[in-house]
C-alpha cells in the first residue's frame, strides 16, 4: 500500500493516468489496476481505481459497455470519450508545465548557513 505522501500525489494524477490507459487501450477495471501495478504502482488496490472510474463516468469522460465474461460476470469496459480525450491532453499538459516548474527546485543546492 502506498504511503500517505504517495497516496496523496497519486489522488491528484490517477485520473489522468486512467484517461492515458484508456486512450491507448479499451480496459475493464480490474485489467487498468492490474496495469497500473505492472508500471510501476505496485500498491493501487480496486478500491482506489474503481471509485474514479465511476466518478469520470458520471463526468462523461469516460462511458462504459457490458460484455460477456467466460470465466463469470459480465466485464464493464471503459473506453474515454471525445470529453475524456481533451481533459487528457490538458491534464497531460499541465503536468508537464508543474513537473517543468517543480524539477528544478527539487535539484536546487539550498544555500548554506553562513551564506545567509
Amino acid at each position: 500500500m502506498p504511503d500517505n505522501r504517495e497516496s496523496q500525489l497519486l489522488k491528484g494524477v490517477l485520473p489522468m493516468l486512467l484517461l492515458a490507459l484508456l486512450s491507448r487501450e479499451e480496459s475493464y477495471g480490474y485489467e487498468l489496476v492490474v496495469r497500473l501495478q505492472d508500471a510501476g504502482l505496485a500498491g493501487i488496490a480496486a478500491g482506489t481505481v474503481y471509485p474514479v472510474l465511476t466518478r469520470l463516468e458520471r463526468e462523461r469522460l469516460i462511458s462504459s459497455r457490458l460484455v460477456p465474461s467466460r470465466s463469470g460476470p459480465a466485464r464493464k469496459y471503459y473506453r474515454p470519450t471525445d470529453a475524456g480525450s481533451d481533459a487528457l491532453a490538458e491534464s497531460a499538459a499541465a503536468w508537464r508545465a508543474l513537473a517543468r516548474t517543480v524539477e528544478p527546485l527539487l535539484h536546487a543546492t539550498p544555500p548554506r548557513e553562513d551564506d545567509r
